[in-house]
């Protein structure tokens, strides 16, 4: 079962004495302007990113983006604790993105920080150097609530078909697998029944529209990082990507709801995985020299053509894959563990198909900020 999460949505700096919680909040009164742009930064065990937004009718448009490797979770498995150095590569990226927060004139934003910081023993010194350096009011968010975010941020790739939907968010630091049951909810309804989700999980109990029922959901304090770190000393590539794939598997003992809903050919089950993950195998499978996201986002696999690129990935070996174009620089070190826990997850539910999200925590909190705000449309997606 997940976590219980005491506080759900509230960063852990808000209950330190000396650490600042968020800084720049909208007054309750204040009226948004449609017009006015959002921001939303994601600050993982691995990446610094972050997305400006307006909103366009039911969708947001993105007006600039951010997006750097800083490992902010280097050494964090061995010594429990964020790095000075690791702090000082986010802290420097942080302040780029101060700059273009400036730039944009947006006052609308919500900067959180995940995995890393939710575990690091010096989160909080590392809280009060990010205000002190840069004055963004980053905060760190709890396990409940970012499942729930990378779940909003889907909402425009449920197919009107689905009624049991897994959504998994592979992240730097830990992993998090939502399940849930839309069979009460009408099929043109389904993809805004997931966009309501960003009030929580349990919903209101006064909600007058159907709503899709979270079965259940856990954050696994694995992600393509700390997988990795915890069998670095297995030297053999192939042994090594074994070892992580099924040392994941058993971590997924405790979720297992409807565990006979999802069969081969069953048309109303949806796997949906958002991770740069997932994004780089459908990258690799439409051999994409120079990463496309209108060709990612969205895209249907099949299991078949995932394992054909898992395997592709080992027989290169760490020097191929170091250098094929269509994995990366920044991602080549990850993408095995990554590639461990995606085949864990299509081992336990088996599925003829797997949709590609290349969006995640930061459109979730965009797509949350705007849509408390009113500045959303009530259009199809």
């Amino acid at each position: 079962m997940p976590p219980e999460d005491p506080a759900p949505g509230r960063g852990i700096g808000a209950g330190v004495p000396g650490v600042p919680g968020p800084s720049v909040q909208p007054k309750p009164s204040d009226r948004p302007d449609p017009a006015e742009l959002y921001a939303a930064l994601d600050l993982g065990t691995n990446s610094c990113r972050m997305l400006i937004a307006q909103p366009k009718g039911s969708q947001l448009h993105v007006v600039d983006s951010f997006s750097k490797s800083v490992q902010l979770g280097n050494g964090l498995e061995q010594s429990g604790r964020l790095s000075r150095s690791s702090m000082a590569r986010t802290i420097g990226a942080l302040k780029i993105c101060r700059r273009k927060l400036e730039t944009h004139d947006v006052r609308r934003m919500r900067l959180v920080a995940t995995e890393a910081c939710r575990r690091a023993s010096n989160s909080a010194e590392f809280i009060r150097l990010v205000d002190r350096e840069t004055e963004l009011p980053l905060e760190i968010i709890q396990p409940e609530e970012e499942a729930r975010l990378a779940v909003v941020s889907c909402a425009p790739l449920v197919s009107a078909k689905t009624e049991q939907l897994l959504v998994v968010d592979i992240g730097g630091g830990s992993t998090e697998l939502v399940w849930i049951d839309l069979t009460r909810v009408p099929r043109h309804d389904r993809a805004r029944a997931i966009m309501r989700l960003h009030a929580g999980f349990a919903g209101e109990v006064d909600d007058p529209f159907p709503r899709a029922k979270v079965v259940d959901w856990i954050s696994i304090p694995l992600g393509v990082a700390t997988l990795k770190d915890q069998f670095r000393d297995v030297t053999d590539d192939a042994a090594r990507f074994a070892l992580m794939s099924w040392h994941f598997e058993e971590c997924l003992a405790e979720f297992s709801p409807y565990e006979d809903a999802a069969g081969d050919s069953d048309p109303g089950f949806q796997i949906i995985g958002t991770s740069g993950t997932v994004t780089t195998v459908a990258a690799t499978h439409l051999n994409l020299r120079r990463y496309d996201r209108n060709k990612v986002d969205g895209l249907r696999m099949t299991t078949q053509q995932i394992d054909k690129v898992i395997r592709g990935y080992l027989a290169m070996g760490p020097d191929g894959r170091r250098n094929d174009p269509r994995i990366g620089r920044d991602r080549h070190a990850l993408i095995m563990s990554g590639a461990a826990i995606l085949q864990a997850l299509l081992r336990v539910w088996p599925t003829d198909r797997l949709s590609v999200a290349d969006r995640g925590l930061r459109e979730g909190l965009l797509y949350a900020q705007m849509s408390a705000d009113g500045v959303l449309d009530d259009g199809p997606f």
